[in-house]
């Protein structure tokens, strides 16, 4: 079947809850573990229906397939250590990272953390911050006051890590989760089998806010599901002419992602290990060195970076993209502001 989808010019498979295609042909019960679910159900020890040693044969057999072809294979692939990781990296290119988004809020030591282990991993890193079955990153990290500005931040995280970034869709514009507010409006299953507790997927899965039209844009029919008001400002033709908004960021970062090889292909360089606000990275290729430093921190960072310790000898940079009206830096004297981002050639 795979071999007939390439021969049609398919480019390559995105592997959806890869880690549960096989169960236990004998349909044992899992272990049970102290206390419930979110839909009153015991907890389990899911031992005999997820990653079981079967499925790494098929993608092993897929693999083979796909290598004859320079195909991919996309996997969402849920770990909890970097082990499990590995063995995928093994059977599939591109298996996601999904360890990231389980860092629920914005921590410099934690991603810190994260993006260690996934150096360290054998393959080419993935990064996801949120997808269709999680709160909206927006709302997950957002702290109120400081949503767009956290939204842009997460932004130049795993838009300039060493890496493939997935999106989703609408975080580009910083959409917000629509939650139900009454059982009768839930549509996702999961949402009418654990209400009131579990309320479901539809809030992150509303119709893309595209401008301040009927149904934002979307449709001239009824959607599937509700758009939340925030849609006013939220949306694509809004954002496209407000130079400051998380559109516009998103764009000019990938633009300058897309053209600059130490973004694309650098490796990359861990600074200031022990800072609990700022996370800052140098990626690296052969000359060209581009600095990032991101305050992860309300409040207002000085910050200064021993780049000598690393190889590079040059404190002075110029500024390729920044939240702020910076031209050039100093990275031994770098004030920036909550939750700033500062992307910089080194000289």
């Amino acid at each position: 079947m795979t071999q007939w989808w390439i021969d049609r010019g398919v480019a390559g498979f995105r592997l959806d809850a890869v880690d549960t295609l096989m169960e236990d042909p004998a349909l044992t019960d899992n272990p049970t573990q102290p206390g419930t679910n979110r839909f009153g159900d015991p907890n389990q020890m899911p031992i005999h229906n997820t990653n079981l040693p079967e499925l790494h044969d098929v993608l092993r057999d897929l693999r083979a397939v796909t290598d004859k072809h320079d195909s991919v294979l996309i996997g969402e692939t849920w770990t909890s250590n970097i082990q499990q990781l590995d063995e995928y990296y093994r059977e599939i290119q591109m298996p996601m990272d999904f360890m990231f988004t389980m860092v629920n809020r914005i921590s410099a030591p934690e991603f810190r953390k994260q993006i260690a282990l996934a150096e360290s991993a054998n393959g080419w890193p993935v990064y996801v911050i949120t997808n269709h079955d999680m709160i909206r990153s927006y709302n997950r990290y957002g702290d109120g006051a400081h949503n767009d500005d956290i939204a842009k931040l997460l932004a130049a995280l795993y838009l300039t890590l060493r890496g493939t970034p997935v999106m989703y869709y609408g975080e580009e514009i910083g959409m917000q989760n629509n939650d139900p507010t009454r059982l009768e409006d839930v549509k996702d299953p999961i949402g009418k089998l654990g209400w009131p507790n579990e309320k479901g997927r539809d809030g992150e899965r509303t119709p893309m806010q595209w401008n301040t039209g009927t149904h934002a844009g979307f449709t001239t029919g009824k959607p599937w599901l509700p758009i939340p008001d925030s849609y006013r400002k939220y949306n694509v033709e809004a954002q496209l002419t407000d130079k400051n908004s998380i559109l516009s960021f998103y764009k000019s970062l990938l633009t300058l992602r897309h053209k600059d090889a130490a973004l694309l292909d650098g490796k990359y360089v861990a600074l200031n290990a022990n800072d609990p606000n700022v996370l800052a990275y140098v990626r690296s290729y052969g000359k060209k060195n581009v600095l990032v430093a991101l305050n992860m921190s309300a409040t207002e960072q000085n910050v200064s970076l021993d780049l000598a310790e690393h190889g590079f000898e040059n404190t002075n940079g110029d500024v390729l993209l920044a939240t702020s009206d910076a031209h050039s830096i100093n990275v031994t004297e770098m004030k920036l502001a909550p939750y700033a981002v500062v992307i910089a050639r080194l000289n």
